[in-house]
């Protein structure tokens, strides 16, 4: 067995460029190992050899970035610079200052605030002996972790920065593992309501400015499903859980979520059915009044208060004059434990097709049919969180927003796909080279011929198939075609 350890020992020693007498000197560092396992080693060491050296191996290794990331060429940057431009004017035309928070904390610092399902799981930092970990999104505990470790009490502020998460990535959608969050958060006594409802004219200034298409933004209040879940029946220490399956209702159906509470979270039929009653309901200041009048909401005290504080927001939100894309919505209800009071989604009614560079850095990912980039801003009241970190339990009322930069790029580039070569007179082989070089799906081509015929010969660059199309038709032959790059 010695002898055979020597062997392997050698081996390895030739693999990673140790001169032989490493051999001797290292077997007793392997005494503790079998043959199998110290060949098994050696196997791992020839096949990496393989993967990286030599020429063959060179050939083998593919380029990309890893998986949830991606790279950004010049003309990206450059629409990235402006969207953050709108959205840093924006903040500071509200009174924001600008802070910054580490990109880790310590684990006690984030462990039990984010909610009941391990959407929002932490990230271990590897290289840190102290237990540190990758806040998951979004920043607000370590914003509340800075206003009682500096005793702040009273603050607007604005923070830009680098988040992860570690579930997985939808790239296509502009949901990635390492990406961009600007959040803007009040914090300090104010007025009822009057922060809140400067969050939402927030959140519609900077969508409006950016152009993205047609957007809602829908409110609800913790108080208000709360309140919902006890009069229908919901088991105190089910609310938590009951909640964060009907956070689930923008992704699946009404169906699928009741079968969640009744058969996996053991919520009885009746209860469900009830719940399935509010929460199907939309609207404005008048459903708040309506509510307020219902024989079983009008028993809970938590959604009377919630109920009368959205009335409130909404005769703000008039004033502000964006109650044209605010709709207060029953299904809305926001995972995170720490939300006391109103909460808030803001997404894009479009779609459109995958964007190209997103496609391109999945590097080998299944492209999906299309891109509905979904909600693009969220957020909440949260009260309590401040209180959490505080030697006295101190607490500081807060509110705020995190707007997801990457879905907005997603959008963003898109509008900016179509492009033209600055030739005086290109030749046809050298815009279609072009178009092959930067990842150009579809070339419209339109010469004499097709202008006698009254179509446009439409070629699939990858492909290099090419068919005539109707001018009528082309638009819709676009999509379709651009749907399933």
């Amino acid at each position: 067995m010695i002898n055979l350890g020597m062997a392997s020992l050698r081996l390895y020693a030739g693999l990673v460029g140790y001169p032989s007498g490493f051999c001797a000197r290292s077997l007793r560092t392997l005494s503790g190992m079998t043959v199998s396992q110290i060949d098994e080693e050696v196997a791992k060491l020839l096949e990496l050899k393989v993967q990286l050296g030599g020429d063959e191996g060179r050939h083998q290794f593919t380029l990309k970035t890893a998986k949830g990331t991606r790279d950004y060429n010049p003309k990206q940057m450059a629409i990235r610079e402006k969207v953050f431009n709108t959205i840093i004017s924006c903040f500071k035309r509200h009174g924001a200052e600008n802070i910054d928070t580490p990109v880790f904390e310590l684990k006690e610092t984030l462990t039990g605030k984010y909610g009941e399902d391990s959407k929002y799981d932490l990230t271990p930092a590897s290289w840190s002996g102290n237990s540190l970990f990758l806040d998951p999104t979004p920043s607000q505990v370590p914003f509340a972790r800075y206003l009682a470790m500096n005793k702040v009490t009273n603050i607007k502020r604005y923070h830009i920065a680098k988040v992860y998460r570690r579930d997985n990535p939808a790239m296509t959608r502009g949901r990635y593992r390492e990406f961009y969050q600007c959040d803007f958060d009040i914090a300090g006594q104010y007025d009822p309501m009057i922060p809140d409802a400067e969050c939402l004219k927030i959140v519609h200034e900077i969508l409006s400015e950016l152009e993205l298409g047609d957007f809602r933004i829908k409110v609800n209040d913790r108080r208000i499903l709360d309140g919902m879940f006890a009069v229908c029946g919901v088991p105190d220490d089910k609310f938590r859980t009951i909640c964060s399956t009907v956070d689930k209702l923008d992704k699946v159906s009404w169906e699928d979520v009741r079968s969640e509470m009744v058969k996996e979270k053991g919520l009885s039929e009746e209860a469900a059915d009830q719940i399935g009653q509010y929460v199907s309901l939309q609207g404005g200041m008048d459903l708040a009044e309506r509510l307020l009048q219902d024989a079983k909401m009008s028993q809970s005290k938590q959604a009377c208060a919630g109920l009368t504080d959205m009335k409130q927001l909404f005769s703000y939100l008039q004033l502000f004059q964006v109650t044209d894309k605010v709709v207060f919505d029953l299904s809305l209800a926001r995972g995170l434990d720490y939300y006391t009071g109103v909460i808030y989604e803001a997404i894009l009614t479009q779609t459109g097709p995958v964007p190209v560079a997103a496609a391109q850095n999945g590097a080998g990912e299944k492209a999906e049919e299309g891109v509905s980039v979904g909600s693009v801003a969220g957020g909440g009241r949260y009260d309590g969180l401040v209180g959490m970190f505080d030697p006295k339990g101190r607490k500081v009322p807060c509110v705020g927003v995190s707007i997801g930069i990457e879905r907005v790029f997603s959008i963003m580039e898109q509008k900016a796909e179509a492009e033209v070569m600055y030739k005086k007179n290109p030749k046809l082989l050298s815009q279609l080279q072009h178009c092959e070089d930067s990842g150009i799906p579809l070339v419209a081509i339109l010469g004499e011929q097709e202008l006698k015929d009254g179509v446009v010969k439409l070629r699939t660059v990858h492909s290099r198939e090419e068919i005539d199309v109707s001018r009528d038709k082309l638009v819709e032959e676009i999509k379709r075609r651009t749907s399933d790059v």
